[in-house]
C-alpha cells in the first residue's frame, strides 16, 4: 500500500501503481532463506517471521498473476463491464477448474502408473510433461503461463509423490533459477545507469527503505523485540524474482510502459544486490546502536547443592527431573536467558549464568558440590567449561555430555573421564528393539547390543590413542570394522 501510494505521487495511474508497490513489496526466497540458512538464524524469531512473510508472498503472485488479463482488458475495453469481463472471468474460473480438479482425478492416477515403472527418468519427464501441459492450457484460455505453471507445482505438491518428485527435480532447481537470472540479466536496459542514473538510484533507495521501515514497524507491532524487529526489516528489504515475471507480464498486457518496465526490473536488480551489503551494514548499525541491553548474570542466592547442572537443555533437563524426583538438591545454570525465561514459566528453578566463568561456578557453590553436570549444547563453551572446572576444581565429578566422536577427545584431553555421547544409547535401544521385531529373543538382542557397545568404547579409545596421525587413524576405524564383522560372524557360526 506505501509502494502503491508512492507510486500514484509520482504520478503512475492508480492500477499501474498497485500494481508496481505489489511486484516491489516481493522478496526473494531462495535468496532470504539461503542467507538465513548461513548465518543460522532460520529457528530464530525473525528468521521464522521472515519464513512465513515469503510463503504467503510466493502464494500471493498467483491471484495477482491470475488477475493480470482482467486488468488488461477492463483498461483497454471500451465495452461495459459485465459484457466485457464476464467471458474472461469465467474462462478464468473453467481453467483453474479444469485443473485442479482434473488434475486430481487424472494427475494421481497416472502418477502411480509412472510410479510403477521405477525410472527415475520417466517420472521426471511425466512432472515436467504435467508443468508444460497446464502452462500451455493456461496460454491457450488468455491466461499467464506462468500461472499455469505455478497451478501445476502447485498439483504436484499436493499428491502422495510430492518428497520423490521434489528429489529428482532437485538438479533442476538451480539449473533453471540460473537461465532464469540469465535471461532477467539479458533483458536488462543497462543503459539506463547511464541515461537516468539518479533516477534509477533514487527508485531502488526509496522502495527498499519504505520496506525497511515497514517491516521494521510490523515487527513492531507483532511484538518483536527491538533487535528482532530490525533484523526482519534488514532481511526483506530487497526485491524478489517473482517481480521480474509480474513486471515483464504487466508490461506485456499493456499495463505498465516499456521505459517505466525496465527502470523496475533494473531496480529491483540492483535491490538484490545491495541485499547482503544490507545485512552486513544491520550488524554493524546493531552493534552499535541497537543491540538489546546485556542482561546481568542472575545472582545465585541457593545454599550449596550436591550437583550443578550446566545447561538447561532438552538434555540436561532429563537429569534434573531425575534428580527432583529422588529428592536430590541441585543448582541449574544454562546461558541461553530466552530458553531460562521459558522454562521459569513452568516452574523449574534455573539461572540464567555462563558455567564457563569462574566467578559463576564458584557462585553456584562448585567448591562444595560433588558432581557437575556438563550438558551445554555448545562443543567450545562445553570444553571451555571443562578445562576450567578440572584445572580449578579437581576433587569435582565431571559427567559430560558429547556431541560427537571429536567432542569426546576434546572432552577426554581436558581430563574428563565420565562422558556420554548424546545419540548412543538412544540409537542402541532402538536397535534392541528392531532386533526383537526381527525375530530375535529380547536376550540374544540386548547381547549384540551390548557387545557392540563394548567394541564401539574400545574402537573409541583406540582412536583417541592416535587422533592426531591420520594414516593410523584411518587404519584403526577399518581394522575396529573387520574386527566387528568377525565378531559377529562368530556369533552366528555359534548359534547355528
Amino acid at each position: 500500500m506505501l509502494l502503491a501510494a508512492a507510486g500514484c505521487l509520482l504520478g503512475l495511474q492508480p492500477v499501474t501503481a498497485a500494481i508496481v508497490g505489489f511486484g516491489l513489496s516481493l522478496s526473494s526466497t531462495p535468496l532470504v532463506l539461503q542467507v538465513l540458512a548461513e548465518r543460522g538464524q532460520l529457528k530464530t524469531q525473525h528468521g521464522r517471521s521472515a519464513f512465513g512473510i515469503l510463503l504467503f508472498q510466493d502464494l500471493a503472485v498467483l491471484p495477482v498473476l491470475a488477475i493480470l488479463p482482467l486488468i488488461s482488458h477492463k483498461a483497454h475495453s471500451t465495452q461495459t463491464v459485465n459484457g466485457a469481463l464476464w467471458p474472461i472471468l469465467l474462462k478464468l474460473v473453467a481453467v483453474m477448474a479444469v485443473v485442479i480438479i482434473g488434475g486430481r482425478l487424472l494427475l494421481r492416477p497416472a502418477l502411480r502408473i509412472v510410479a510403477r515403472i521405477r525410472v527415475t527418468e520417466v517420472f521426471t519427464a511425466a512432472a515436467l510433461l504435467t508443468v508444460i501441459a497446464t502452462a500451455l492450457l493456461a496460454n491457450l484460455a488468455g491466461l499467464s503461463m506462468s500461472l499455469g505453471a505455478f497451478l501445476a507445482g502447485v498439483l504436484l505438491a499436493d499428491s502422495e509423490f510430492r518428497h520423490e518428485l521434489e528429489a529428482d527435480i532437485e538438479p533442476f532447481k538451480g539449473l533453471l533459477l540460473g537461465l532464469f537470472f540469465i535471461v532477467v540479466g539479458m533483458s536488462a536496459n543497462l543503459g539506463l545507469l547511464i541515461s537516468q542514473p539518479l533516477k534509477l538510484l533514487g527508485v531502488t533507495a526509496g522502495f527498499i527503505l519504505i520496506k525497511l521501515l515497514a517491516v521494521t514497524l510490523l515487527g513492531r507491532l507483532t511484538h518483536h523485540k527491538g533487535s528482532s524487529a530490525w533484523r526482519l526489516g534488514f532481511t526483506l528489504p530487497a526485491g524478489g524474482e517473482f517481480a521480474f515475471v509480474l513486471f515483464t507480464l504487466a508490461t506485456r498486457q499493456h499495463i505498465l510502459d516499456d521505459e517505466t518496465a525496465d527502470l523496475l526490473i533494473l531496480a529491483v536488480t540492483l535491490s538484490m544486490m545491495l541485499g547482503p551489503l544490507l545485512l552486513m551494514a544491520h550488524d554493524i548499525v546493531e552493534r552499535r546502536w541497537l543491540a538489546d541491553p546485556v542482561r546481568p548474570f542472575d545472582e545465585i542466592d541457593d545454599p550449596a547443592t550436591p550437583v550443578i547442572v550446566a545447561g538447561f537443555g532438552r538434555f540436561g533437563q532429563i537429569v534434573a527431573r531425575i534428580l527432583r524426583m529422588r529428592k536430590i538438591p541441585f543448582t541449574a545454570l544454562d546461558s541461553n536467558q530466552t530458553n531460562v525465561d521459558f522454562l521459569r514459566r513452568f516452574g523449574n528453578q534455573v539461572y540464567y549464568g555462563d558455567a564457563s566463568r569462574l566467578d559463576l561456578l564458584r557462585a553456584a557453590g562448585i567448591e562444595s558440590a560433588k558432581i557437575l553436570v556438563l550438558a551445554i549444547d555448545d562443543v567450545d563453551a562445553s570444553i571451555r567449561t571443562a578445562q576450567l572446572v578440572r584445572s580449578q576444581f579437581p576433587k569435582v565429578k565431571v559427567f559430560a555430555r558429547a556431541r560427537n566422536r571429536q567432542h569426546v577427545f576434546a572432552l577426554m584431553d581436558a581430563g574428563v573421564t565420565n562422558i556420554i555421547r548424546e545419540t548412543l544409547l538412544s540409537s542402541l535401544d532402538l536397535a534392541t528393539s528392531v532386533l526383537q521385531e526381527l525375530g530375535d529373543t529380547q536376550g540374544a538382542a540386548r547381547d549384540a547390543v551390548r557387545k557392540f557397545r563394548q567394541h564401539d568404547e574400545a574402537t573409541l579409545a583406540a582412536q583417541y590413542a592416535v587422533k592426531e596421525d591420520e594414516a593410523k587413524f584411518l587404519a584403526t576405524t577399518r581394522e575396529s570394522a573387520q574386527q566387528l564383522e568377525k565378531l559377529f560372524e562368530t556369533d552366528v557360526v555359534k548359534t547355528k
